[in-house]
């Protein structure tokens, strides 16, 4: 999908493969021992912490391979049924692939559903909100808003995303956003230049200001940590400048955040706010979740490489009203009033379906916690 000023520079196609570990999501917020009250039960039989959901992670996992021999079959992952126990679910892009999934798989239930394509989330803006993310905020900025790579433009483009939270990496304050968002112009080409360590992260992104980078603000500067191809995060963070960035870490309708973190579990409900739909909610759909995405090295440029991505949190996303086209680096957090933690970071999805990174790992990869209360 092309925009004026931004060309969607991954395309991604919830692939299948199987996964050789799967580890508990915000192990820190996990109860180990058994649920002690109503809430913490829920969580605690929809999420990875349960063998039963476990089990059938095992047997989606066996199985992927047949069911992908079917090009239209673009994803399974870990589900809870309406009756409360755990399934298989597998996302297709045809009625006729609908038709060739089986109703069960070793005695465990399938649920499929239809699908469009997947993509990274980075694209025009949406409107409808009645605060805006993508207009220049006087300083010092809340984060959930429009930015990029201060020379994220080439070939004609230029792109951007959002500036999704605050974490503390050592003794410094940084901005959390994607590895597509920040540091993904990895050759001269285009634009003379690729990411360095030190460049300016500018507010808002190139894509809301016209491409040109003298009518936003320097917010942060890039901390280069390439956490692709070789790593399971699509991540990348960048040191905020002094007075530019609320040190609360404060996100546009949300607020301020907790420092802890939480696993993902099946209907859980989550709520984020991002650059072009700005906040927004819905629920945990599937764990276990894999993605193949396409890497450019540039803004428009050429595909270079893959990515398969394992253990990733699906969200529901009908009718893209959880996450757009440049929602990319935005923080999904539990949707709570108050301090919610952190759950995971978005960066891919489509009409029907989001992708977030486990936050947990996303900060290990960082050697990162999050700002918060």
């Amino acid at each position: 999908m092309v925009h004026r000023s931004l060309l969607i520079r991954l395309t991604a196609l919830l692939v299948i493969g199987a996964m050789a570990t799967f580890g508990i999501w915000g192990c820190s917020d996990s109860n180990v021992t058994g649920p002690t009250t109503p809430d913490q039960n829920e969580a605690y039989l929809k999420s990875a912490a349960n063998p039963n959901i476990r089990a059938v992670m095992a047997i989606q996992d066996r199985h992927t391979p047949a069911l992908m021999a079917d090009l239209d079959v673009v994803a399974t992952a870990t589900t809870v049924d309406e009756f409360g126990q755990p399934a298989i679910l597998v996302l297709v892009t045809s009625e006729r692939a609908r038709g060739g999934v089986p109703v069960f798989i070793d005695d465990v239930r399938v649920i499929t559903q239809i699908t469009d394509r997947i993509v990274a989330m980075k694209g025009p803006p949406s409107g409808g909100d009645d605060v805006s993310h993508t207009a220049l905020q006087t300083t010092p900025i809340q984060l959930g808003t429009s930015g990029s790579w201060r020379y994220d433009l080439a070939n004609g483009y230029c792109c951007g995303g959002t500036l999704g939270s605050l974490i503390q990496v050592g003794g410094t304050k940084r901005i959390l956003s994607n590895y597509h968002v920040f540091e993904a112009d990895i050759v001269d080409g285009g634009n003379g230049r690729s990411a360095t360590t030190g460049d300016p992260i500018v507010h808002p992104g190139l894509i809301d200001i016209n491409c040109n980078a003298a009518s936003g603000i320097d917010v942060a500067t890039l901390v280069v940590t390439s956490s692709l191809p070789n790593n399971n995060v699509d991540c990348s963070s960048a040191s905020i400048i002094t007075g530019q960035v609320d040190p609360s870490g404060a996100i546009l309708e949300v607020g301020t955040l907790s420092a802890q973190t939480v696993a993902a579990y099946v209907g859980q409900a989550v709520k984020k706010s991002g650059r072009t739909t700005g906040l927004t909610r819905s629920s945990v759909s599937g764990l276990n979740g894999t993605v193949s995405i396409s890497y450019e090295n540039e803004c428009a440029g050429a595909v270079v490489f893959s990515k398969t991505f394992t253990g990733q949190i699906i969200i529901a996303n009908r009718g893209s009203k959880f996450l757009a086209g440049g929602d990319s680096g935005s923080l999904m957090v539990e949707d709570l009033t108050t301090n919610p933690r952190a759950v995971g970071l978005l960066f891919a999805g489509s009409s029907q379906t989001a992708i977030a990174n486990p936050i947990n790992e996303v900060l290990s990869f960082l050697g990162a916690t999050m700002v918060g209360n």
